[in-house]
């Protein structure tokens, strides 16, 4: 997993309330077990009309957000299914950062397994925040997660929570097995130790 320092980049605005997990990744495209290639589908039924077009309307699609980095969404962010191709759709296109008043529980806590940083505030500074990513491609946030703060275009300057441990982990790179490695010298000196103590194991 990619270390998270900063993402200075293009912000989408997205203001939809309660988009679920299969509005991220529909479940046609669940038979995959690989992280990539999913970019494609994101917002699938959103983004492309029933011949496969791209509807020009959605936000994604509109020149200024083909390469956007921070998702500006409304309310409840993730609800639905506990699918974790959907942080995998999303990383794939190339978001690394969402903002949200709220993100379902299972959501958010996967982001943070794929190198993604969901961000709360309030729902005011939410709103300033929509408003300056809808100027375009123009206006580029800055999220400094060392300093946790999200920097509009403009230079205003909000504060986020996050939780320590999950903030070490993004800044070093850190997934479940990037975790479990650094404790490998532990892990085999135990090992060792188990098989001379209990060598019939």
């Amino acid at each position: 997993m990619d270390k998270f320092t900063k993402v200075t980049g293009i912000a989408a605005p997205m203001p939809l309330v309660n988009i679920d997990t299969d509005m991220i990744i529909p479940k046609q495209f669940l038979k995959t077990i690989k992280r990539s290639g999913l970019g494609v589908h994101a917002f699938d039924e959103m983004r492309y009309d029933d011949d496969g077009n791209e509807n020009p309307d959605f936000v994604l699609n509109k020149p200024a957000y083909r390469e956007a980095q921070v998702l500006v969404a409304g309310d409840n962010f993730g609800c639905g299914s506990s699918r974790e191709h959907a942080p995998w759709a999303l990383a794939d296109f190339g978001i690394r950062v969402i903002v949200s008043t709220s993100f379902a529980d299972i959501f958010y806590n996967n982001c943070f397994k794929n190198g993604m940083l969901p961000i709360v505030l309030p729902e005011e500074q939410v709103q300033v925040l929509m408003k300056d990513a809808e100027k375009g491609a123009n206006a580029r946030m800055e999220i400094d997660l060392e300093n946790q703060t999200i920097t509009a275009s403009d230079g205003e300057s909000f504060s986020f929570d996050i939780d320590p441990f999950r903030k070490h982990c993004l800044l070093e790179g850190l997934d479940d097995i990037g975790l479990t490695m650094e404790k490998a010298a532990a892990i085999d000196t135990f090992e060792s130790q188990a098989s001379q103590s209990r060598p019939w194991v």
